[in-house]
């Protein structure tokens, strides 16, 4: 019987030979076949199984990619349902004594309430989250129609003393200061708090016995002098009106207001997972796995594996932020958008370029390295960027903010570490070798 080592290599020969021309190692080989049945689920490009002391077949690595993508889904959703939303806010001061809330579409802005009809009490909670600076915040009902003149406001802000200033005001004209006044309707029990950057007004408003729909409008602006300032003339802060039904909770805007901050939480937990987790790791892998021998051709599949679930995945997450766009033409968000459409066409010349790779050997495989590697960076660096960027515009509680920032620290610990390895690494093989390598010349990275 012959011995396992003419086995192995008698068998990889034979896959190899099966593949294309253009490719020149096992690891390279299997890279067209792999890479296509990630993203179409085609046949694989040979049917030759090695044997169990060998490298894992690539249909092996095929079914584990898929169960990564898988759980990588399961994290999106997880963090999806865990965004936050009045239904799973657990404040004890808001959620103890409210039988109905509403996410508002706009202003990252939520009201919590509880009515009786027959006596037209109704109790309320305004919340304004995502407060980074002084502003001042204002909830009210317009019993005369739709938008803000005429409307009756409950305002709140912090002042510069650190007490909240709370008091109402009806709203006559375009031109108002939010003076202090009484309001259309009795209001009691008027307070407000301030606290992990968000404003909540409460008070129990005095209604007309079997009011059902009222018209609500929502504001905010920045607090000058301790007094309220002109808010925004465009975007979110003239789009803050919807009718509300007290009974059932229904708006006119209810079907757009749930589509839309459903599609703004899927398009940033998607984004964070793809373009902000994976494609770093990705790159990590790349760059330091492959020096060791004994994990090749393990650290290129999981490579090909990780960039192309967050490619995919990445899409669907961009995609959800162009119909986002569409969805607000008020809103402008320039710089995230811009970044967004030039991290998708990169990566997806990264991801075409990966069918033209030449062959180690061949003489422009030199500047395809030096594409490849450039491009790879860019995108890691923009991601990491937008990634910010996309929690300044969502403003999600501060613990999702600081988990992202500790899996990059992570990363980038993890990075360093292993940078200084790969060094001392190249110095031993030089020293017992004589071969004049750099990190990203030894065995494995070239592969890249």
């Amino acid at each position: 019987m012959a011995n396992p080592s003419p086995v192995r290599t008698e068998t990889r020969d034979v896959y190899k030979d099966s593949l294309p021309p253009l490719w020149s190692s096992t690891s390279e080989n299997t890279q067209s076949s792999f890479f296509s049945f990630l993203c179409f689920y085609s046949s694989s490009s040979s049917k030759q199984s090695l044997p169990l002391y060998s490298h894992p077949h690539p249909w092996t690595w095929r079914k584990r990619s898929r169960t990564i993508l898988f759980c990588f889904i399961l994290i999106s959703l997880f963090l999806l349902c865990s965004a936050q939303s009045c239904n799973n806010y657990v404040h004890s001061l808001v959620t103890r004594s409210f039988s109905a809330c509403n996410d508002l579409p706009y202003l990252d802005s939520f009201l919590h309430w509880t009515y009786d009809p027959s006596s037209g009490t109704a109790k309320i909670a305004f919340r304004h989250t995502g407060i980074a600076s002084p502003r001042w915040v204002a909830w009210a009902i317009n019993p005369e129609g739709k938008g803000m003149v005429g409307s009756q406001a409950l305002v709140a802000f912090q002042k510069s003393d650190g007490t909240m200033s709370v008091y109402t005001s009806p709203v006559t004209s375009y031109r108002t200061q939010l003076q202090k006044g009484d309001l259309s309707f009795g209001v009691s029990d008027l307070s407000a708090t301030y606290s992990n950057n968000e404003i909540v007004i409460f008070a129990t408003l005095e209604l007309p016995k079997n009011t059902t729909t009222v018209n609500q409008v929502w504001q905010d602006g920045p607090v000058l002098n301790d007094s309220p300032g002109t808010h925004d003339l465009s975007g979110a802060n003239v789009q803050s009106m919807a009718t509300l039904n007290l009974l059932s909770g229904q708006s006119a805007t209810t079907g757009t207001t749930n589509s839309k901050i459903r599609s703004k939480y899927i398009h940033g937990v998607l984004n964070t997972i793809s373009w902000g987790i994976m494609m770093p790791l990705g790159v990590v892998i790349a760059r330091y796995v492959s020096v060791f021998e004994s994990a090749d051709p393990a650290w290129f599949y999981l490579h090909v594996t990780c960039q192309t679930s967050a490619y995919i995945v990445g899409v669907v997450g961009w995609t959800t932020g162009l119909l986002l766009g569409k969805k607000s033409p008020g809103i402008q968000h320039t710089a995230h958008r811009t970044i967004g459409i030039l991290l998708f066409s990169l990566a997806t010349l990264q991801v075409l370029s990966l069918r033209l790779r030449p062959k180690k050997d061949h003489r422009y495989r030199l500047y395809w390295n030096i594409y490849h590697r450039s491009v790879g960076y860019t995108v890691i660096i923009l991601s990491i960027l937008n990634v910010f960027k996309g929690f300044d515009i969502l403003n999600p509680d501060d613990k999702w903010k600081k988990a992202y920032i500790g899996i990059i620290a992570a990363l980038g610990i993890v990075a360093a570490c292993l940078e200084v390895y790969t060094w001392i690494l190249v110095v031993r093989r030089k020293k017992s070798s004589g071969d004049e390598n750099s990190p990203n010349g030894m065995k494995g990275t070239n592969s890249v």
